[in-house]
């Protein structure tokens, strides 16, 4: 059976899958893995150093109180997008796919990030907010060249924008994370319900991130 994280990109909600469906899925979800070159890179600044502005309410309350600020980039590569325009071409239906597992994989990469940037803050004594990326809320996609630049993401990671500000490769992410010195509301309540508990390797000590 076919992962649940890549057919919740599809819009998958309990319908019945054929098994040639199920058997397209798991291949364009292996695929997926075969030509991904994930890569990613981090900066931490205190508050009052932050090497960029970041305008719109929505931010600012949810870095309010932090004391650092974690700004980090992470991709899948350009084999992904080659990939996507290949299938374009040759199989629509194993493009549309390829994109879900794709956008899966991505998010798994900036899981893992989230989950050691959380990992680092407890050996600290501090709580990390959630991710908030450039798009979110009313924090525009104008702050991407400035992030990038601090991150020297193009360099580093060979990631590069379209005059619209969307990133290439597509399968990318930039995001912003506070470091408070109490635990912030809006995150899981439970390990349980986490959606890094995959990555965690806090668990085993006794030790929570919130």
């Amino acid at each position: 059976m076919a992962h649940s994280e890549p057919l919740r990109y599809l819009g998958y909600s309990g319908q019945e899958l054929s098994p040639e469906l199920e058997a397209r899925i798991d291949a364009m979800e292996a695929r997926c893995l075969e030509v991904a070159r994930p890569a990613s890179t981090s900066r931490a600044f205190t508050f009052e150093e932050l090497p960029l502005e970041l305008p719109g309410d929505d931010i600012a309350r949810h870095l309010r109180g932090a004391v650092e600020v974690t700004l980090f980039a992470v991709t899948l590569g350009l084999g992904v997008d080659r990939e996507l325009r290949r299938l374009s071409l040759t199989d629509p239906l194993d493009q549309v796919l390829f994109d879900a597992a794709a956008t899966w994989a991505i998010e798994r990469e900036a899981d893992r990030m989230e989950a050691q940037m959380r990992s680092d803050a407890a050996a600290r004594g501090l709580f990390c907010s959630w991710r908030f990326s450039p798009g979110y809320g009313d924090l525009p996609l104008d702050v991407q060249p400035a992030l990038l630049a601090v991150l020297d993401a193009t360099r580093r990671l060979g990631i590069t924008l379209t005059p619209s500000n969307l990133m290439v490769p597509t399968k990318s992410v930039t995001a912003i994370v506070g470091l408070h010195p109490t635990p912030q509301p809006g995150l899981a309540s439970s390990c349980a319900v986490c959606s890094l508990a995959e990555f965690c390797t806090l668990r085993a000590s006794g030790v929570r991130c919130v």
